[in-house]
Order: structure tokens, then C-alpha cells, then sequence
């Protein structure tokens, strides 16, 4: 990396660091910059992004052995498949020959058989064929698909691309308590959908994890049962945070979900960051997460799915909440999409957040954001050579 570029960096990371030190009742919004600068997103992926916990989707997508569903994240084409032990794999989706994927989509399979030179694997990756290589030592120890590390938490998938990464799960204790009432790993999966967003990855995260906006940019799909001024911030640790989103008196039951889900429970939405890139909407009878892939500085691939509790809700009340949820993202979309394109100006504000029931969210955010850099005594150094 450059020298100046290393310099633009380290002023950032100051920026940052004083931002997310502010008290909570002093919180202000980061500068543009942090959201359209090409330099700075690449340092976010090759410094923390790329050595995170990442959720994929629903263990329930791929229930039967050979089932599978594809991905990629960063520079990593994932092929998540269900082996013959009932165990879910994430497996790097190219042939060990020429690179060549091995499948696309989604699909159940006995085998996974490369298109190119027909080498073929089986459910676990293993190699099981590369015909005409028998005298070249190709073996199954030398040309299996590599694994990447993968956990099942309340039914959804993670991947970490870093093999030395601490595990994730002993350290959702406290978000695990705040969802256990939900039962959340019971749930099914309904659909799931993926588009490409024109936006920074953390301008998704701040929109879907502040209330402020609720009532303003969603006065008929949200507005009329998670009004602005019936949210409250609730829980948060180093892992995540999340506000609740109550629904008014007068709005009709959303269903009964799980039986031990107390009142205030079944009247609400919990949303919640598992930082960085997993924003969820959990309530009674529905849960609806988005997996937010970061492409470059501005645009973002967003896998979304859409998990039912048991079978409350008919098949006519789940697509009309499929089209909600469509219909709420497209009025997200296009004012984060226009926002956006404006934020590259230098007049782009760094203006003060919202009190924390509708945006200390996003200052907990910040606090994630400002853990990851290195510290004043530690600031980014010039690589010899780059």
C-alpha cells in the first residue's frame, strides 16, 4: 500500500477512534468518506472484514444429504452442502484441477462433477475421480476440496474464512438469552432471495438498525405497526446490539409464535446487528435475516430469508409478507442508493445521531467499528515494497 494511501488511513482510523470514544449522549454519524472511499474499503476487508464470522443462510435451506446452495464471499466462491453425516460443510466451490466452479444455484446431488475435465467429488469434497491422472500423484490427500470453517447457531449458518479465528458461539451468550423465548433454531425456512444493493456495507446495517427513520421513509408498510416512537434500544455487547420495535395497541396480532414467548414479546420485533454483516428481524411468528456481502466501496450483494414459526401463518399470509418485505426493502434501497451517490461530496455531514432508542444502535456500531483498528501506539506502517 502506498505511503500517502497508509496516511489517509491512519488520519480515518483517528477520525473513527475519536468518534466512537464520544458518550452516547454526544454520538455524531461518521463522515462520507468512510463510505465511499475505495481505500479504506479495501483496508476493511483485508484487516478485519475478511477474518470475521459471516452468516450464510438457514441449516433448514439444505435438510437432506447432497443438498446444497452456493455463495461467495469476498474472493471466495462457497459451495454449502449437507455430507452424508448430516453435517454441513462449506467447501471452496472450485475444481483442484483449473479453478473451474463446480456448480451454481441451488441443488441436491450425489456428486459434485466438474464440467471441464469431469474430476469429481464427492459430498464431503473429497476426490474421488480425475480421470486420466493416475501417474501425475493426484490423490484424494492432495486435491480434496479445502474446508472452511462453518457453525450452526440458532439454525443459521457462519463461515470464517480466517482458520484461526476464535469460535463464535461461546460469545452470543447474552444476544442467545434476548432470542431464546422465540426458539428461533425451530424455525423453517419459507424463501430466500439475493439482489445487489448500490450502497456501502455499513450504510444497510445503519438503516436497518435505527428506528428514526421507520415512520418517515415507511408510513404505510411499517409505520402502522412499528412506529418511531414505540422503539426502544435493548440489548448490546461487544457481538452485537439491537433495539426492540413495539407494536401499538391497536395493531392486530402478528401471531402466537413459540409457547414460552411472553406478551410484550409476541407485541414486538427484535432487531439485531451480529457484527459486522448479519442484520435479523425476529418476532413470534416470523424471522427474517439478510447476510450482507461487501463487493466494493458502493455496491453490496444482499441474501435475505424469510423463517416461520410452525405452521400459524397459511401460505396467503406468508406471501403477503413476502411482498411486504419486498416492498419495504425497495423504499430502503432507493433512499440508501441516492444517498449514496451524495455522500462522496465534502460537505457530507457528520452530523449528531438520534437520541438511543431510535439510533444508539448505530453508536454501538461505531464501537464495533473502532475496536477493529490498531491502537494510537500501533497506527497502520508502510509494507517495504508497496
Amino acid at each position: 500500500m502506498a505511503v500517502e494511501n497508509l496516511a489517509k488511513i491512519n488520519a480515518m482510523n483517528d477520525t473513527l477512534r475519536e468518534i466512537a470514544a464520544l458518550p452516547e449522549h454526544e454520538a455524531q454519524c461518521l463522515p462520507g468518506r468512510f463510505y465511499t472511499d475505495p481505500d479504506y474499503f479495501r483496508y476493511e476487508v483485508e484487516t478485519f472484514l475478511s477474518r470475521e464470522w459471516h452468516a450464510l443462510g438457514r441449516a433448514d435451506e439444505i435438510p437432506k444429504p447432497g443438498d446444497y446452495f452456493v455463495t461467495q464471499l469476498f474472493d471466495e466462491p462457497l459451495l454449502v452442502v449437507r455430507g452424508d453425516d448430516e453435517e454441513v460443510r462449506i467447501l471452496s466451490n472450485l475444481c483442484r484441477h483449473r479453478g473451474m466452479p463446480l456448480v451454481e444455484g441451488v441443488g441436491s446431488t450425489r456428486r459434485f462433477v466438474c464440467a471441464y475435465h469431469a474430476w469429481t467429488y464427492g459430498r464431503n469434497g473429497q476426490l474421488i475421480n480425475a480421470p486420466r491422472m493416475r501417474d501425475k500423484g493426484v490423490t484424494e490427500k492432495n486435491c480434496s476440496l479445502p474446508t472452511f470453517r462453518c457453525e450452526i447457531w440458532n439454525g443459521f449458518i457462519y463461515v470464517n474464512l480466517d482458520d484461526d479465528a476464535a469460535p463464535l458461539a461461546p460469545r452470543l451468550g447474552q444476544l442467545e438469552n434476548m432470542l431464546g423465548n422465540y426458539d428461533p433454531s425451530r424455525m423453517r425456512i419459507v424463501r430466500s432471495f439475493e439482489e445487489d444493493w448500490h450502497t456501502n456495507w455499513k450504510c444497510l446495517v445503519e438503516n436497518f438498525m435505527e428506528a428514526y427513520h421507520l415512520s418517515v421513509v415507511h408510513p404505510e408498510t411499517l409505520h402502522p405497526y412499528t412506529p418511531t416512537g414505540l422503539s426502544r434500544k435493548s440489548m448490546s455487547d461487544d457481538s452485537f446490539t439491537s433495539y426492540c420495535a413495539n407494536y401499538p395497541e391497536t395493531a392486530a396480532s402478528r401471531g402466537a409464535g413459540a409457547p414460552g414467548l411472553t406478551d410484550d414479546e409476541r407485541k414486538r420485533s427484535t432487531l439485531f446487528n451480529l457484527f459486522p454483516t448479519q442484520i435479523a428481524s425476529q418476532a413470534a411468528t416470523l424471522l427474517v435475516s439478510f447476510s450482507i456481502k461487501p463487493l466494493a466501496v458502493d455496491r453490496i450483494r444482499v441474501r435475505w430469508t424469510m423463517s416461520t414459526y410452525g405452521d400459524e401463518l397459511t401460505q396467503d399470509e406468508l406471501e403477503e409478507r413476502i411482498a411486504l418485505w419486498h416492498e419495504v426493502n425497495r423504499e430502503d434501497r432507493e433512499k440508501l442508493e441516492k444517498m449514496q451517490r451524495a455522500l462522496a461530496s465534502r460537505h457530507a455531514p457528520s452530523g449528531q445521531l438520534a437520541p438511543r432508542d431510535y439510533e444508539g444502535t448505530i453508536w454501538d456500531f461505531y464501537r464495533y467499528l473502532g475496536r477493529q483498528i490498531p491502537s494510537v501506539e500501533s497506527p497502520l506502517r508502510a509494507v517495504s515494497g508497496g
